[in-house]
């Protein structure tokens, strides 16, 4: 069994989990903080990708860089190399199918955070740098590793868009995702319900964690409402 798909999903899957922790925590601050009309208008930006379907998602993509898009002539001019059909192509692929996942449950989290820490480190001279770093993110860190979590299993998982910027190269492209549908194809069900297994397996221990967080929210939120009561 060659485990190059599940060593290429877990690369792609974390390098666009890290693209998403930060735009995720620096997206959702700013639009939390944004006034009603434009929080409303980022919001159906920002999370149109969660319901687009994902080969739209590869088909704007491939026309942005593909060889004949604005961002992937660029590169083969400069490189003579193509983005598309290489594993890191993937990359774009996961991190804007997974962003909303990120997002939306950080910025929960933010406007679950009770402000009056924040304006209480203002009163004693406190930059809002200092807040943020110290303060605003340790507060709602249970909210942002359920985001990081859930963003990850999104991006290990994804295949529409995947599929049409990298296609299927074995040892070179191929992921979980897009192995377990060749499988299909080619009549090797044996093999494809290994990887289905590995997904699972993979799925049930995202969920796990994500629960356990949930769960420890829930604790420290019951213990601070005992705290303040």
């Amino acid at each position: 069994m060659d485990w190059f798909p599940l060593f290429n999903s877990l690369r792609i899957a974390l390098f666009s989990t890290i693209i998403t922790f930060f735009l995720g925590i620096f997206t959702a601050y700013y639009v939390a903080k944004a006034p009603k009309l434009i929080k409303g208008i980022m919001d159906v930006i920002l999370t149109l990708p969660m319901v687009l379907p994902p080969t739209v998602i590869g088909f704007f993509l491939l026309k942005t860089i593909g060889p004949k898009g604005p961002v992937g002539a660029i590169v083969l001019s400069l490189t003579g190399e193509k983005i598309t059909m290489t594993w890191y192509s993937a990359i774009f692929a996961t991190t804007i199918v997974s962003f909303p996942l990120m997002y939306r449950t950080i910025r929960g989290a933010f406007e679950a955070f009770d402000k009056n820490l924040i304006y209480s480190g203002q009163t004693l001279g406190l930059s809002n740098t200092f807040l943020f770093w110290n303060v605003l993110l340790p507060n709602c860190k249970q909210g942002i590793i359920a985001g990081t979590v859930l963003s990850f299993a999104r991006a290990l998982g994804e295949y529409g868009a995947t599929a049409m910027v990298t296609g299927y190269i074995p040892g070179r492209t191929a992921t979980i995702a897009t192995t377990v549908y060749q499988l299909w194809r080619e009549g090797n069900d044996a093999l494809a319900y290994r990887w289905v297994g590995v997904n699972l397996i993979i799925s049930f221990t995202v969920m796990v964690t994500v629960n356990f967080m949930e769960e420890q929210n829930r604790k420290i939120r019951k213990q601070g409402d005992k705290a303040t009561a």
